[in-house]
C-alpha cells in the first residue's frame, strides 16, 4: 500500500501534532491533509521550515499547560450538589451522568470538554462521591460533590417522633 511522509502544521487528534512527520496513506494525504492545509509534503524544503512550526508548538503547549492549571483550580474551589429522587425502599430514580456533570461545570463558569470527565458508570448513590476530569496529558483532577436525596414530609415526621 502506497505511504506518503507529511509534516502536520496543525494538532490532529490520534495522529499528531504540529510539526510531527507523520507516515500516513498516500490517499489520506493528497485528498484530505494537503488540500485543507492541515499538512504539507515532507520534502527537503519543508523540512528547513520544521523549526518554525516546532517553536509555535512549544507556545500552543505551554499555553494549553497554563489553562488547564487555572481550570484545575476553579474545579477544585467548586461546591457542588445533586439531588436524586428515591423510592420508600432507598431505590434511586434517574442517576448523576457525565452529562449532568458538565452541564453542573458549566453552570459554575468552567469550559471543559464532556469526554474529559472520566465516569465509568452513572452515579446511582447519595453521598460525597469525585470524579477525575482529566484537563490535559499532565494535570487530572477530582471533581468533589454532594449527591443528595429529598426528604419528605413523612420522613420529617418519622424523624422528630
Amino acid at each position: 500500500m502506497a505511504t506518503a511522509q507529511v509534516i502536520l502544521r496543525t494538532k490532529i487528534e490520534n495522529l499528531g501534532a504540529e510539526a510531527d512527520i507523520v507516515t500516513v496513506k498516500a490517499g489520506f494525504a493528497r485528498n484530505y491533509l494537503v488540500p485543507q492545509g492541515k499538512a504539507y509534503e515532507a520534502n527537503d524544503e519543508n523540512r528547513k521550515n520544521l523549526e518554525d512550526l516546532q517553536k509555535a508548538r512549544v507556545v500552543r503547549e505551554a499555553e494549553e499547560l497554563q489553562v488547564a492549571e487555572k481550570l484545575a483550580a476553579k474545579i477544585k474551589k467548586l461546591k457542588a450538589s445533586f439531588t436524586l429522587e428515591t423510592g420508600q425502599g432507598g431505590k434511586a430514580f434517574g442517576s448523576v451522568t457525565s452529562i449532568d456533570l458538565h452541564k453542573k461545570l458549566e453552570e459554575n463558569g468552567v469550559k471543559v470538554d464532556r469526554k474529559t470527565i472520566q465516569l465509568d458508570k452513572p452515579i446511582k448513590t447519595s453521598g460525597k462521591q469525585s470524579v477525575e476530569i482529566k484537563l490535559h496529558s499532565d494535570i487530572s483532577v477530582n471533581f468533589n460533590f454532594n449527591v443528595e436525596t429529598p426528604t419528605t414530609e413523612e420522613e420529617d415526621a418519622e424523624a422528630s417522633e
